[in-house]
C-alpha cells in the first residue's frame, strides 16, 4: 500500500473522484458495446453501463446537495470472487455473453478496489461512511453479475 492509499479527501474531492471513476466505467462499457457483434453480450454490458450512469447521477446529485441522501446498504455483500478465477482480457467483435460477463466482473472488481482504498484512507473520518456505502453498492452489483455468470456458465458436478 502506498501513501496515496492512506489519503482521505474532502467530501467534494471524493465525490469528484468517484464521478470520474463511474464515468470511466461507463466509457469502458460503451466502447465494448460498440465493437461487439453478439446481441446477448451487448445486452449484458448495456445493463452494466446503465448502472454506471445511475451511480454517476447519484454522485452528481450528492455534489449539488452537499451530501448523499437516502438510505442505502452500508456493509458490502459477499461475492464469489470470480474475478480471481476468470481471465481478464479485452473483448473482440466476436466475444460472447460469457466473455462480456467476465469483462463486466473485472470492471466491477476494479470499482470495489477503488472504493476499498478510499474507505481505508478515511477510516474514522466523516467521509468513511460515504465510501463504505459506495463500496457496498458496487459489491451488490458484482454479486448480481457473478450470480448471472454462475446461473448460465458454471455447471454443478
Amino acid at each position: 500500500m502506498n501513501d496515496q492509499d492512506q489519503v482521505c479527501y474532502t467530501f467534494e474531492a471524493a465525490i469528484e473522484m468517484a464521478i470520474t471513476m463511474e464515468e470511466e466505467g461507463f466509457r469502458h462499457y460503451l466502447n465494448a458495446i460498440r465493437i461487439l457483434k453478439n446481441k446477448g453480450a451487448k445486452e449484458i454490458l448495456k445493463d452494466a453501463a446503465i448502472d454506471e450512469l445511475h451511480h454517476k447521477q447519484q454522485l452528481e446529485l450528492a455534489l449539488l446537495e452537499g451530501q448523499i441522501s437516502g438510505e442505502g446498504m452500508v456493509q458490502p455483500v459477499p461475492t464469489m470472487n470470480l474475478g480471481y478465477v476468470l481471465a481478464k482480457k479485452e473483448l473482440t467483435p466476436n466475444s460472447d455473453a460469457r466473455e462480456a460477463l467476465a469483462y463486466a466482473i473485472h470492471l466491477e472488481k476494479g470499482a470495489i478496489d477503488f472504493y476499498t482504498r478510499m474507505a481505508q484512507g478515511c477510516t474514522g473520518a466523516p467521509n468513511a461512511s460515504l465510501f463504505d456505502r459506495l463500496l457496498a453498492d458496487e459489491s451488490r452489483h458484482l454479486q448480481i453479475l457473478e450470480d448471472l455468470y454462475e446461473q448460465h456458465f458454471l455447471t454443478e458436478n
